[in-house]
């Protein structure tokens, strides 16, 4: 059904019921229907309209009913089917002709998601406006693989980071990220492929050991699932020989090393870290 038809038939019913229309910034975590929260489930039984991401799974928009109008305003670099003011344009008018809409997010709306813009652009101008969290990709991933953000006696903090430019295009990478090379902290850097050269090079630099164990995860929690394990001075490498594509998470820290996986792979064990976490431990 054409966007204008659904605006004059949604138009018509909250002349007749006098109902509102809501926004629902929902995520819908890494991938796995089965991450999906159970508020995320139910209103996906209900929305009129469900604007929703390029990260969301196809098995995800199975689950949501046939009566809902589904706009695909998915971005991926260098090409955006919407801009972002597109996107507000299209929530405001669905909203304020009674629609209960979903706004899909893949992972979690306000971790990289972009949702806090869209929070704040509905609500300066008067539109009802929900967040349903998901299961971010660092959280559901590192669970998928085995890897504890923290672990007493190698990481105390975790610490998010996106590889995404700066739109200035000063900087391809955080600013922080050489701050951020710290043994106890574990890293996982969201949408990195592109600027993992710089990436590892600014950790290195800032002295974070070559050998740190790392993970890179294409499309973690689906069938689809890759994982590559290395060190980190061998990390780009490996990334490129399994050609690795977006969306790819990057996991930097010694818990790499307790995954299950990583031994397979490396073939040696736990990291020199992880070893002595382990003997604490058991002393």
């Amino acid at each position: 059904m054409h966007e204008s038809d659904v605006l004059h038939r949604l138009s018509k019913r909250q002349v007749e019921a006098g109902d509102p229309g809501a926004v629902y910034l929902v995520g819908t975590g890494p991938g796995d229907p089965g991450l999906l929260t159970l508020r995320a489930a139910q209103l996906m039984n209900t929305a009129d309209v469900v604007l929703y991401d390029r990260l969301v799974s196809p098995d995800i928009l199975q689950l949501i009913h046939g009566g809902a109008m589904m706009v695909y305003v998915g971005k991926q670099k260098g090409f955006h089917t919407r801009t972002q003011d597109e996107i507000h344009g299209l929530l405001c008018r669905f909203a304020h002709a009674g629609a209960t809409v979903l706004r899909l997010k893949g992972g979690d709306p306000y971790i990289f998601g972009r949702g806090g813009e869209e929070a704040q652009y509905l609500r300066e101008r008067g539109i009802d406006v929900h967040c349903v969290p998901g299961i971010t990709a660092a959280s559901g991933i590192s669970a998928e693989l085995g890897i504890p953000l923290t672990h007493r006696g190698l990481a105390t903090s975790v610490r998010f980071l996106t590889g995404h430019a700066r739109e200035s295009g000063e900087d391809a990478l955080d600013a922080t990220v050489a701050a951020s090379a710290d043994r106890d902290t574990t890293l996982v850097i969201y949408m990195g492929l592109g600027t993992l050269p710089s990436l590892v090079a600014q950790l290195m630099r800032a002295g974070l050991p070559r050998d740190t164990p790392a993970a890179a995860v294409e499309r973690g929690t689906t069938p689809q699932q890759r994982v590559v394990y290395a060190r980190l001075q061998d990390l780009e490498r490996r990334v490129a020989e399994a050609g690795l594509r977006s969306p790819t998470l990057i996991m930097i820290g010694e818990v790499v090393a307790l995954a299950p996986g990583w031994w397979l792979a490396e073939g040696c064990g736990l990291s020199e870290g992880a070893c002595r976490a382990v003997e604490r431990v058991v002393a």
